[in-house]
């Protein structure tokens, strides 16, 4: 392996050594590179585990299902910075320890195939194109497992009639989605989504994944992740309440399970697309409402008439499980208030700090009754976790 000594640019060239040079997007901040190792990657999985059942203990922590990553090529979303050094260009990355200094990539192990694929063979192009090198500043890569690739360009400089003729031939060498980014300028070569489709208990799911929007980056743990959730409330029936939906990433896996589902979301791109996917996978018993969780919180309490309510007819529906996939924030404290409602609450957390805060407040009313853990960013200590939470008998 290539050392990068600090305060110089070296060129990372990979060597018959396993470890590389990690990708932290979107968690780089107070961080150092790490080490991708495969030979490593039990050993820090099993340390995470362990904190967080160590983090839950005094909840009575049921033991949890652990979902691993692939440890190479499992990350379906990246971006790099575009280095230019003379007549060249390169794909860099930027330690937080030392800011101004540029890694510079040759290949990234963790990107999935497609992206891993796409990266020479995109740089060879940029580097015979003067209208496509000519001040490009970063590189965005969005893959989805059923193989699809879309890549955004993004300049300092005006994009203009010769850049969008390279473009368009660049699309059609590549069979990639190309879109073309600078200040106040977007220049969509196709369309500006990817239609993610995969297998999930019997039924294909599609989801529309808008270019800018949130994407589940590690598709193969976010497959155990649907699987998971599915197992979890197989049995429950009723009515299903579910904040911060995003594009219905676990909408469209769940909602066969209930009745009804009454499902939130603030963005509107992510409402936008699950719209979408509600129509491209059949799914028919779901309300969509664009509304904050405090806003529905509310509403559910009897507070003032809200317009985007005004066609749901709150009191029909027959509420078992309420489904939250927060912000690393957590659930706030009219959301937890609202939480206690529901005997039944399935909840996936992106921070087990916010999310151990979360359990301890609602302690007094439900008790955990499974758990798990995903490990959506493999050599990190970030770790994905859900919970199934049911209401205490004698509450």
């Amino acid at each position: 392996m290539l050392q990068v000594p600090r305060g110089s640019r070296e060129a990372y060239i990979p060597g018959s050594s396993p470890c590389h040079i990690g990708l932290l997007w979107p968690y780089l901040s107070a961080m150092s590179f790490p080490c991708i190792d495969p030979a490593d990657y039990d050993a820090q999985l099993e340390a995470k585990v362990a904190r967080f059942k160590a983090g839950f203990a005094d909840f009575g922590l049921p033991e949890p299902a652990v979902h691993r990553s692939e440890p190479l090529h499992y990350r379906l979303r990246a971006e790099f910075r575009m280095w230019h050094d003379g007549d060249r260009v390169d794909y860099a990355m930027f330690d937080p320890a030392d800011p101004k200094t540029p890694v510079i990539l040759e290949a990234f192990p963790a990107v999935a195939e497609p992206i891993a694929q796409a990266m020479p063979v995109l740089r060879a192009h940029l580097m015979a194109s003067e209208p496509l090198k000519h001040k490009i500043f970063q590189v965005d890569f969005l893959a989805t497992l059923s193989g699809q690739l879309m890549i955004s360009l993004v300049y300092h400089r005006p994009l203009d009639e010769a850049w969008e003729v390279a473009a368009r031939a660049l699309a059609t060498q590549m069979n990639a989605q190309i879109i073309g980014r600078s200040r106040k300028q977007k220049i969509v070569l196709g369309q500006d989504w990817l239609l993610e489709e995969f297998e999930m208990d019997g039924r294909q799911l599609r989801y529309q994944q808008i270019e800018g929007s949130f994407s589940q980056p590690n598709g193969g743990v976010n497959r155990q992740m649907l699987s998971w959730a599915r197992t979890q409330v197989a049995s429950v029936g009723g009515d299903l309440l579910e904040l911060y939906c995003g594009n219905g990433n676990f909408t469209m896996a769940l909602a066969p399970l209930f009745g009804r589902v009454l499902a939130t979301e603030m963005s509107k791109p992510s409402v936008q697309a699950a719209h979408y996917n509600l129509e491209a996978n059949g799914v028919t018993n779901v309300t969509m409402v664009r509304m904050a969780s405090q806003e529905i919180s509310d509403a559910l309490a009897g507070g003032r008439e809200y317009r985007r309510m005004k066609e749901v007819d709150l009191a029909s529906y027959d509420f078992s499980t309420i489904f939250v996939d927060p912000p690393r924030a957590g659930l706030d404290e009219s959301t937890v208030e609202l939480a206690r409602r529901f005997p039944h609450i399935l909840y996936i957390s992106c921070n087990p700090e916010t999310l151990r805060a979360n359990v301890g407040a609602l302690a007094c009313t439900h008790q955990i009754a499974a758990s798990a853990v995903f490990d959506q960013f493999p050599y990190t200590h970030h770790l994905e976790c859900g919970l199934l939470l049911t209401r205490r008998v004698e509450a």
